[in-house]
C-alpha cells in the first residue's frame, strides 16, 4: 500500500544517512538500499553508469507513496552541486519524512473521531424509534401508515445519508 511505501522510503532515507555518516561512499550505500528495497535499482544503476541520479530518483518517487523520494533527490542534487554532506541532508530529509508520518497520524485519529461521532448521530434515530416504542406509542406504524410518515421517513433518511456522506467527503478531502 502507499502507506507501507511512504515507510519504506523513510527507512531507506535514514539507512541511506546512516551509511554514509559511517563513512561508506554513496556506491555502497546505494547498493545496500537498493538490495534492501528492491525499487531502487534503476537509481543504483543510473549512479553506477553515471547517468541522472536526481531523475532517477524523481522517476522512482512516482511510485503511490513514495513522492518522498523526490526529497532525496533533490538533497542527492544539491549536494553533488555544492558539496555539502549528503549524509546530513538525508537525515534532514528522513526527519521530515518522520515529521510528516506523525501528522498523518494525528490526523488521521482526529478524522476517525469525527466519523464515529457521525455514525453515533445516524444511530440516534433507532434510539429514538426505541424509546417511542418503549413508551407505549407506535412510531413505526405512524411512518408507514400514510404520506405524512412516509415524508418524515423520506427527509429523515435523506438527511442522515446525506450527512453520512458529507462527514465521509470531507474526511477523505482533509486526508488527500
Amino acid at each position: 500500500t502507499a502507506r507501507d511505501t511512504a515507510a519504506r522510503v523513510r527507512e531507506c532515507c535514514e539507512s541511506l544517512a546512516e551509511e554514509l555518516a559511517a563513512g561508506s561512499g554513496p556506491d555502497r550505500a546505494l547498493a545496500r538500499a537498493a538490495r534492501d528495497w528492491t525499487p531502487l535499482g534503476p537509481v543504483l544503476a543510473a549512479h553506477r553508469v553515471g547517468l541522472d541520479v536526481p531523475g532517477a530518483w524523481r522517476v522512482a518517487a512516482l511510485a503511490p507513496g513514495a513522492d518522498g523520494l523526490r526529497l532525496v533527490g533533490a538533497a542527492w542534487q544539491v549536494s553533488g552541486r555544492t558539496g555539502q554532506g549528503l549524509a546530513a541532508a538525508l537525515a534532514r530529509v528522513a526527519d521530515d519524512l518522520r515529521a510528516g508520518e506523525s501528522s498523518r497520524r494525528v490526523v488521521a485519529s482526529e478524522l476517525a473521531s469525527a466519523r464515529a461521532t457521525g455514525r453515533l448521530v445516524a444511530g440516534l434515530p433507532v434510539l429514538a424509534w426505541l424509546m417511542g416504542s418503549g413508551s407505549g406509542g407506535d412510531p413505526l406504524a405512524w411512518l408507514l401508515g400514510g404520506p405524512a410518515g412516509w415524508a418524515c421517513l423520506a427527509l429523515g433518511g435523506g438527511l442522515l445519508l446525506g450527512g453520512l456522506a458529507w462527514i465521509e467527503l470531507l474526511a477523505r478531502s482533509v486526508e488527500r
